[in-house]
């Protein structure tokens, strides 16, 4: 009986030996919150204005920043003034970080492949990279960049608009095709807020 209790607590120590102390973690990589299949509403006198997805949130946190990581993909919905969903963006993956002291500053990225859809002018924008300034309301990129529309088809590097997608503007474009002239007989159809039987065709 000695005999076995002697080796137990020896097999106990020799293990204890193997495991990290506090000192040789290192918190700023460690997430202090976990949030699987994150779903954010925002609302404004109970009409939607954005609606946020993500199938994974890490947040971590240090001294001075605090910042989300959307390691699996990340989706976010504007609606317009009258409640039609106008603009989707999705993403690889995201960043969201912000100083916890000093001078504020916050900063919204996407990466991977980034599309931004404005839904109601048949709008799509096709980056690797997007950031957004929701203090002053505008998303903007330096990467290259792919513009799709009803009226023709843009490329460049550098792009600008207001967060919405309503005008975007290619900073240095190269090799742009447009439509002169379309047919002003077809009817368009917002697919994705319309109510109703479509139109035959």
């Amino acid at each position: 009986m000695k005999a076995t209790a002697v080796v137990a607590v020896a097999f106990f120590v020799a293990s204890c030996n193997g495991m990290k102390t506090s000192d040789d973690l290192d918190l700023s990589q460690t997430p202090v919150q976990v949030v699987a299949d994150m779903f954010i509403v925002q609302t404004d006198n109970g009409q939607m204005k954005m609606r946020t997805e993500a199938p994974l949130m890490e947040r971590y946190r240090n001294d001075t920043l605090e910042w989300e990581l959307f390691p699996n993909g990340f989706s976010t919905y504007a609606y317009d003034e009258t409640g039609r969903l106008e603009t989707a963006i999705k993403a690889d993956a995201a960043k969201h970080s912000k100083t916890t002291k000093g001078p504020a500053n916050e900063t919204w990225a996407a990466f991977g492949h980034v599309s931004v859809k404005n839904l109601i002018k048949r709008e799509t924008m096709e980056t690797d990279t997007l950031y957004w300034d929701r203090e002053n309301e505008r998303i903007y990129t330096d990467c290259y960049v792919q513009l799709f529309s009803p009226s023709g088809f843009m490329q460049g590097y550098g792009m600008e608009s207001d967060q919405r997608a309503r005008s975007s503007v290619i900073i240095r474009p190269f090799n742009s095709y447009g439509i002169v002239s379309t047919d002003s007989t077809v009817v368009e159809v917002d697919t994705v807020n319309f109510i109703g039987p479509f139109p035959k065709k």
